[in-house]
């Protein structure tokens, strides 16, 4: 048996930068990259209506679906129709109004069925990420299916936004296979498909080097439908909580903020108003830069480009 005491060694890695964090500094010095996500989902849900055999029940204003599976859910769809007629455009304002910049996650789909919205997008100099062709798992699909979503997907937002997507996040977690799929398909400079550090990381995929750039569900709006949160205020202030730590841990090694957002969620005006108090915090803050998911990636990439483990070893 291999490993310390007859334990096989793991594929995980759990060490990461450890103590010895890059010492990296973003544009104009800054020490933490601030990056806001915008999960476009609505459309591509699960739905009766595209042949699911069920409405999607996650992320809705109710813990415990009431319509039957298989019949259609009009509450559901309902919920998530909020979020492309009003919850959009409510954050699409806020960001605008004070020219922050925004990632957004765009299931392909979804973008296909609000061609406004994709306007909006096109025109607003946001970057894209694919959120997959649909708002599904791919850990419950086979590969061929995977990989002709990955490169549906693909085709789609850039035929919707103008732009080929930058990067990929799945719905929660990627399948065993997601990670190969994307370097075979080779459009993607990165995947966020990772919750574990606070900066990105290089990988090796099928012998050719792979950027994550994590993301995270701590500071997720998500929080508010799982009982994390009640009111926009108790948000905002876990929001500059976080920030803060970061902003001050930052003084020491680079730090990255990722703040995941849904129009049917934080786009509702009582829980806009506790983001629109952090936005304007880090707003006064100094020693932030609030950027493109794209632009951390690049920058990234520049500044610690890949190395395979003989050279990490010989510097």
């Amino acid at each position: 048996m291999d490993g310390a005491g007859g334990t096989a060694p793991s594929m995980r890695d759990f060490v990461g930068y450890a103590d010895r964090p890059p010492s990296l500094r973003w544009p104009g010095g800054a020490g933490l990259a601030v990056n806001f996500v915008l999960n476009y989902e609505e459309g591509a849900e699960y739905s009766v209506d595209d042949g699911d055999g069920r409405s999607e029940t996650a992320l809705i204003e109710i813990a415990q679906p009431r319509v039957p599976v298989g019949e259609r859910d009009l509450a559901s769809e309902s919920m998530y129709e909020y979020g492309s007629r009003v919850g959009f455009w409510r954050l699409h304002r806020m960001f605008r109004e004070r020219d922050l910049p925004l990632t957004v996650f765009a299931a392909a789909l979804a973008l296909e069925r609000n061609p406004q919205v994709a306007a909006a997008v096109r025109e607003s100099g946001w970057d894209v990420a694919c959120h997959g062709r649909r708002w599904i798992e791919h850990y419950l699909i086979d590969e061929a299916t995977e990989r002709r979503d990955i490169a549906e997907a693909y085709d789609s937002v850039a035929r919707t936004t103008g732009r080929p997507p930058e990067g990929w996040y799945c719905r929660y977690s990627r399948s065993p296979r997601t990670r190969r799929l994307l370097v075979e398909h080779g459009g993607f400079a990165y995947d966020s498909d990772a919750y574990n550090d606070e900066i990105p990381y290089w990988t090796e995929v099928s012998g050719r080097p792979h950027l994550v750039v994590p993301y995270s569900l701590v500071t997720n709006d998500a929080k508010f439908l799982q009982g994390g949160w009640v009111t926009g205020r108790d948000y905002g202030e876990f929001l500059i909580e976080s920030f803060d730590t970061l902003l001050a841990d930052s003084r020491h090694a680079p730090r990255m903020m990722s703040v995941g957002l849904h129009p049917r969620v934080v786009g509702h005006p009582g829980r806009a108003s506790g983001l629109a108090l952090f936005l304007d915090h880090v707003a006064r803050s100094q020693g932030a830069w609030v950027a493109r998911r794209g632009e951390i990636a690049a920058h990234w990439r520049a500044a610690m480009p890949h190395r395979r483990p003989a050279e990490r070893a010989v510097s």
